[in-house]
């Protein structure tokens, strides 16, 4: 699907090529042993990926995608390369990483602390290899679209130390959504499709806000990376 982005000259190249890219770096992980169950990390990662193609698809077939994904498919070309990617993956970590955890993890493994612990031990593991990418990321994206403003060069220490944090960040809140998705599930589909709704609300009033005008990074300082639903 990248070729015709390229070609195109689409904003959502940016993300779209370094999904590509992050994603082949898990791979590899798997293939080193890097995690303690490497079946259900491919699993998950195939889950979790497929919920950004959707949404792609479906914006590329001119429909309107989930509310997170419509306001960062659409932001301005204009902006920063940098920005789309943040962009996409506040909305791909906000609201689609707990659905992905929902699609590979029963009713009854959310009931079971100790398996919980290892599934979470794999998010970390892959958080290590995204952190480990974001030099080679800074690299790409700095080819591809020329040299960032000032502002966001001076930032560029703040976007490699700070990335571990935001990621431990996100996991954390990443992991009370999907058991809080997890509790409306087990009350029946009314209940889970109206949190489900709460998420992707929050979500796209996420992406709202770092869309708007401002240097993102500091705005992720400020306010955090990623959101919480209430409960």
């Amino acid at each position: 699907m990248l070729g015709p982005l390229e070609a195109g000259g689409d904003q959502r190249r940016y993300f779209h090529a370094t999904y590509q890219r992050t994603t082949i770096a898990v791979a590899d992980e798997i293939k080193r042993g890097g995690f303690d169950d490497p079946e259900w990390v491919e699993w998950w990662d195939v889950a979790f990926a497929d919920l950004y193609l959707d949404a792609l698809e479906t914006a590329l077939a001119g429909q309107r995608p989930t509310r997170p994904w419509d306001i960062a498919f659409s932001a301005p070309a204009g902006l920063p390369a940098l920005r789309h990617v943040l962009l996409g993956m506040n909305a791909h970590i906000n609201y689609d990483l707990p659905q992905a955890l929902l699609a590979v993890i029963t009713d009854e493994e959310f009931g079971d602390p100790a398996l919980l612990a290892r599934r979470e031990a794999d998010h970390q593991a892959i958080d290590g290899v995204l952190a480990a990418r974001v030099g080679a990321e800074d690299d790409e994206l700095t080819r591809l679209s020329g040299p960032p403003p000032l502002l966001d060069r001076l930032l560029k220490p703040f976007n490699r130390l700070g990335t571990q944090r935001f990621l431990r960040e996100a996991r954390a809140k990443v992991w009370a959504n999907a058991i809080a998705l997890n509790h409306a599930r087990r009350e029946g589909p009314d209940v889970y499709a109206a949190r489900l709704a709460q998420l992707e609300e929050l979500s796209a009033a996420k992406v709202a806000d770092l869309r708007a005008p401002g240097q993102v990074l500091l705005k992720l300082a400020a306010t955090g990376f990623g959101v919480r639903l209430s409960g």
